[in-house]
């Protein structure tokens, strides 16, 4: 059987604002999951159209197709295309999770959740001809799985190839995560064994990983000796952590000697009302600057997110949250306009209450202001959203906040790192179009470590 895995290009891609490097980053990683649960004499091919054209003339026998918010219009019409064709489709991912019937209306099926369950069940009813509407996720069961197909990505095309999890889910409840609405009503986070973590790890060629996890410090028993175990692999590894996870134990002096480098953290607002809003309890209360003082001891950089827009924020909050993160000594920022996700509770609050001003999925991008804000109107969010970013990669914004570390090492880490990824766009168009990501490998490595 020829099966055929879709990952539609979000919209933001499209956009005038694209930055390629930012979509060519990791490959599919959860379609290739799904891809080594299927049959050794099925033909497999996984797509990824943010590096590479989507050949809509075959002839597949099954097509699946990933779908996020801001890819659901293009899956949809991706979805239409196939089926006046007569070829089965199936719709799964986080909207068509969140929003099932809508998805429906594009799909023969619609796998809800994670797949490790349900996509197996699937696969086998569609081979006897007897498919069902929905499958739910079920019981899940993450031991005994096989490794990813990563044999089926187009490696050179990507500049962190080596990405994988070894948990899935958050145990955190915020109310504005997208995550929580993947979840509904059950339990939240699984973890692999530790033994098929390493292997997955050792299975990578190269030294540079990087961890998707939402949180690879949630399971602390697990983390630790993952850590423990990766010292003396000589890897260089990149991850999400949150702020109380920092300062608990030594978890995070453990993780550097693994090869801990680079850490995305969800700062999210310097305002503890708003926090508190978010339900973002890993930050109520928690010392901000002693978090950050430990990483830059350690050599740790940060790559910090912030949320524009929730309701506590007035007109101040772009320049308050830009120079509180350069005299932090942020190395990069992820910024975001507050969006309403379907399915979380902030919006099922919020669409209660008459705030959502639209419903067109295309804008729900964390680039645009899909809600009525108490304080600050559309224009001025999008405008203070965009000029927070342009504020914080100035050159003397990159150079002042290099210069908080105490360490020169560091210093030259953050000027390097932050430069690059922001201030040197056409090198990376070069480098995508000609194909040569793989040689940038090497640099990454030389400055993480």
């Amino acid at each position: 059987m020829k099966i055929k895995f879709i990952l539609p290009a979000l919209e933001e891609a499209k956009s005038p604002y694209w930055r390629p490097i930012k979509y060519s980053l990791f490959p599919p990683l959860g379609l290739a999951t799904l891809a080594s649960l299927c049959d050794d004499s099925d033909e497999i091919e996984v797509v990824d159209e943010h590096i590479e054209e989507i050949n809509l003339n075959d002839e597949p026998d099954l097509v699946c197709i990933e779908s996020y918010i801001t890819n659901a219009n293009r899956a949809y019409e991706i979805a239409d295309f196939y089926r006046k064709r007569g070829i089965k489709v199936a719709i799964g991912g986080i909207h068509a999770t969140s929003l099932p019937i809508e998805a429906k209306n594009h799909a023969d099926t619609v796998l809800l959740g994670l797949g490790e369950r349900s996509f197996p069940e699937f696969l086998k009813d569609f081979k006897e001809g007897n498919i069902k509407e929905f499958y739910e996720q079920g019981e899940v069961l993450l031991d005994n799985l096989p490794l990813p197909r990563r044999d089926l990505f187009k490696q050179e095309k990507y500049l962190v190839p080596n990405s994988m999890v070894f948990s899935r889910g958050c145990p955190n409840k915020c109310s504005f995560c997208y995550v929580s609405s993947f979840y509904k009503g059950g339990k939240s986070f699984f973890v692999y064994k530790v033994d098929r973590i390493l292997k997955e790890i050792e299975s990578m060629k190269g030294r540079h990983l990087y961890f998707l996890d939402d949180n690879i410090f949630a399971d602390k028993k697990l983390s630790r000796q993952v850590f423990k175990e990766m010292r003396g692999m000589n890897r260089v590894f990149q991850g999400a952590i949150t702020v109380d996870s920092i300062l608990q134990d030594d978890t995070i002096d453990l993780a550097y000697e693994a090869g801990f480098r680079s850490a995305f953290i969800g700062f999210e607002s310097i305002n503890k009302q708003n926090l508190i809003q978010a339900n973002k309890g890993s930050n109520i209360g928690k010392d901000y600057s002693k978090a950050i003082k430990k990483l830059d001891e350690l050599g740790i950089m940060i790559n910090g997110s912030f949320i524009f827009g929730l309701d506590s924020d007035t007109l101040d909050v772009f320049d308050r949250t830009t120079e509180w993160a350069v005299n932090s000594g942020i190395t990069t920022a992820t910024n975001h306009i507050l969006t309403p996700y379907p399915g979380t509770g902030i919006f099922n609050k919020m669409d209660e209450d008459k705030r959502i001003i639209t419903k067109d999925w295309r804008l729900y991008d964390t680039r645009h202001l899909v809600f009525n804000h108490p304080n600050i109107t559309k224009e001025e969010m999008e405008s203070g959203y965009n000029r927070a970013y342009k504020d914080f990669y100035r050159w003397r914004n990159i150079y002042k906040a290099s210069k908080e570390h105490e360490e020169l090492r560091m210093r030259l880490k953050h000027f390097t790192y932050a430069g690059a990824w922001k201030k040197f766009e056409p090198v990376w168009n070069f480098l995508i179009k000609n194909e040569l990501l793989s040689k940038s490998r090497s640099s990454l490595v030389r400055t993480l470590k």
